[in-house]
């Protein structure tokens, strides 16, 4: 009877530490997961490991042992035949294990490997339309990180509970580029003292104009990884997708403001452990831990990083470098491409696209072109621009300001003027930007500076009328009529004038005086020719001429379209 009870302990024993185990690790039970399979030989060994001092304990004492001398004897300390079956298991399932790696990995499977993600040749101007200078996301995650904790110290009842989260996912939100991040509590103890209501807020800052907003939720944040026990993000997919292999997962907002737990399921497309991608994404609102579970093709629009950006630069690697065989990869290397090293995003049609050049693995300082990957749908575009790799740009861009010492962040990317030109933010040592620079990518000995986006603008176009490149541009238009009202005003320490013609009193037109010192010859009754961009804010003026006079601004253009008369 004691027998048996102490066989029943034994079992509980194991069960108990197992489920311990699993509860700490949640690995997805999935025979793809490295989790799984380290989970089940943990086990093994550990069941083994017990039978076997279950086996020698019968030993009567440890100096009998010692004076085994025959073959036959000494063969008894490997156990009985139970033992002896649980280490061939063990031995069988890491025979698999390794078989299973090799015959997944790019040594046999190049050509597959090449096809998990497949560029599709386009142009850069059809794709990348130009965009007015206050939607440009100036910040990067650096400099968001610096708002965001600043946001959050001016927060006197929130701050001695709470902190900022490090994600700071970038996102499109209601069309515009921001960066959002959760707070997280300040210590397990404040945990306690708060787990009941939640996490009450989230960070947004909108990328183009810096503005960081501290958004209150009604009721808060409950599922997180600042949560513990079954309230942590993970765990809570865990138990609820069992045999999901989880990626990155990225914390994101809906049109409404409504905080998400955007969290993508890797798939397997070659062997056990090889090709790996993204089949599915779980949706998980981050107030009610509810979960819905989509197919790539059936997930909202409005979801924004589905495929992690080191994923999808890590599929593209494999296109440009496995094309002509593995072996070739290592060794001759002829026709290898691989990405440049960093990448930026951009918002293009309500997704953010991830952005990195294209260079061969000789490691020259220059791009043969970039690409563009979609981090929703995976959609990879590839653009064939030679020219300078980022961060030669971002040395060129340095040098101009050697002086001040400031430090180029990694470019992104924009058409200004039908040229593919690198956009760069320039810090300081205390990382808070202070000048912008524009590169241009196929002449990056071409570089602009300015103390704000429009300034670094107007002289990057001047430089390129001044070097032959024609900047003429399909938004471009004129019109002629009475002023109906003028108003002056200061911006960012410029002085604008902005005027309101008498047929259509609705629309603005914002004239530098800078730019056109001539238009303070004009008043309200004097008829006037104005160029404008209607992509700029404020309908950016862009040549000034009429009958009081004219003051031909610095990018007037020869050809516009006429609009009125």
């Amino acid at each position: 009877m004691l027998k048996k009870k102490g066989k029943a302990f034994a079992v509980i024993a194991l069960l108990l530490v197992g489920a311990i185990y699993y509860y700490l690790t949640i690995p997805a039970i999935n025979i793809h997961a490295a989790g799984f399979w380290t989970f089940v030989f943990v086990c093994l060994v550990v069941i083994t490991a017990v039978h076997w001092v279950r086996c020698f304990g019968k030993r009567e004492t440890f100096r009998d042992i010692a004076n085994m001398s025959s073959l036959k004897e000494l063969r008894t300390l490997g156990g009985d035949n139970v033992t002896r079956i649980l280490v061939l298991v063990i031995l069988l399932l890491a025979a698999v294990y390794v078989i299973g790696s090799v015959l997944s990995s790019p040594i046999v499977n190049a050509k597959r490997y090449t096809q998990l993600l497949e560029p599709e040749n386009s142009s850069f101007t059809e794709d990348i339309q130009q965009i007015s200078y206050n939607m440009i996301p100036i910040l990067d995650k650096d400099s968001a990180t610096l708002l965001g904790n600043r946001k959050m110290g001016s927060m006197v009842d929130l701050v001695s509970q709470f902190e900022v989260s490090d994600i700071y996912s970038q996102i499109n939100y209601n069309d515009r580029p921001v960066r959002v991040t959760p707070l997280v509590y300040a210590s397990a103890i404040k945990w306690i003292t708060n787990m009941s209501n939640g996490i009450p807020a989230y960070i947004r800052i909108d990328m183009a104009t810096q503005n960081t907003e501290l958004v209150k939720l009604e009721e808060g944040i409950r599922y997180s990884e600042a949560e513990y026990f079954n309230r942590n993000i993970y765990r809570h997919l865990r138990f609820h997708y069992p045999t999901y292999i989880f990626d990155q997962i990225s914390f994101e907002i809906d049109e409404e403001g409504i905080p998400y737990w955007i969290c993508p399921v890797k798939k397997y497309e070659i062997g056990l452990f090889g090709g790996q991608t993204i089949g599915r994404v779980v949706l998980c609102n981050a107030i009610t831990g509810e979960c819905q579970s989509f197919k790539i093709e059936d997930c909202p629009t409005w979801v924004d990083r589905v495929f992690p950006a080191d994923l999808l630069i890590k599929l593209y690697d494999y296109h440009g470098t496995l094309k002509n065989g593995y072996f070739n990869s290592i060794l001759g290397q002829k026709g290898c491409l691989r990405t440049t090293d960093g990448y930026n995003y951009l918002a293009i049609d309500d997704d953010v696209w991830v952005y990195t050049g294209v260079t061969s693995v000789s490691g020259d300082q220059s791009n043969v072109g970039f690409v563009l990957m979609n981090q929703r749908t995976k959609q990879t575009k590839y653009y064939e621009i030679p020219g300078a790799e980022e961060y030669s740009a971002m040395s060129s861009a340095e040098g101009q300001v050697q002086n001040l010492g400031y430090r180029a962040t990694f470019p992104l990317l924009l058409n200004v003027s039908n040229e593919p030109t690198y956009f760069i933010a320039l810090k300081d040592n205390a990382g808070l930007v202070k000048k912008y620079a524009m590169v241009n990518i196929q002449k990056y000995q071409n570089v602009a500076i300015g103390d704000t986006v429009s300034e670094c603008e107007r002289t990057y176009i001047k430089m390129l009328k001044g070097s032959g490149v024609a900047v003429a541009n399909e938004n471009t238009k004129k019109i002629t009529g009475i002023i109906h009202r003028m108003v002056q005003a200061v911006v960012d320490g410029s002085t604008h004038f902005y005027i309101v013609l008498d047929q259509d009193k609705e629309v603005i037109y914002d004239v530098p005086i800078a730019d056109f010192l001539g238009i303070v010859k004009y008043d309200v009754g004097d008829r006037i020719t104005i160029a404008y961009n209607e992509e700029k804010p404020a309908n950016t003026v862009i040549s000034v001429e009429g009958d009081a006079g004219s003051a031909e601004g610095i990018l007037g253009l020869e050809t516009v379209e006429e609009t009125g008369s």
